[in-house]
């Protein structure tokens, strides 16, 4: 069977591409790797590609004009970004929060800590930290992240004793 090396990019629809490029930009840190804001490539839809590292990577996510109007229509369950450590976790809810955006939960999945809350357009956005522990899925303990790094990785390795017993 074939097989896939990973995900390569998600693209959703937007009403609003610059507030949209805005809040990607400024706060979760994405780099515009390319962009066509007026339309004038696709049919008068402005596009925007973004990525965590252009050189590496070209585009992982892409803004597109032409979102629907219905305020419940969900394009995308979720898009995930990796961030390299929990302080950085720690940073973003303050950005999150600075940006008065909704918070839905903060978890420990054991083999991540994961904070998923709402971007300026509701769509659903998870920012996490791989632990490195293998526990079995689905698992999702609220973590409090004013915790220690130490503590936080004492537990998430606990879920896995308790997962696998």
């Amino acid at each position: 069977m074939p097989q896939t090396t990973g995900l390569g990019h998600v693209g959703i629809h937007v009403n609003d591409i610059a507030k949209m490029r805005d809040f990607y930009t400024r706060v979760i840190g994405l780099q515009v790797s390319d962009e066509d804001l007026d339309g004038s490539y696709r049919n008068g839809l402005g596009m925007c590609f973004l990525s965590s590292d252009p050189v590496a990577e070209h585009h992982e996510f892409v803004l597109v004009e032409g979102r629907s109007s219905e305020e419940d229509t969900q394009l995308v369950q979720q898009m995930s970004f990796k961030v390299p450590a929990i302080q950085d976790l720690r940073e973003y809810k303050q950005l999150i929060e600075k940006e008065n955006l909704k918070i839905d939960r903060i978890v420990s999945h054991g083999n991540a800590f994961g904070m998923y809350f709402f971007d300026p357009e509701g769509n659903r956005v998870e920012l996490y930290y791989r632990t490195g522990y293998p526990v079995p899925q689905p698992h999702g303990d609220p973590i409090d992240l004013t915790r220690s790094d130490e503590d936080l990785l004492a537990d998430a390795k606990e879920a896995l004793f308790n997962k696998t017993r």
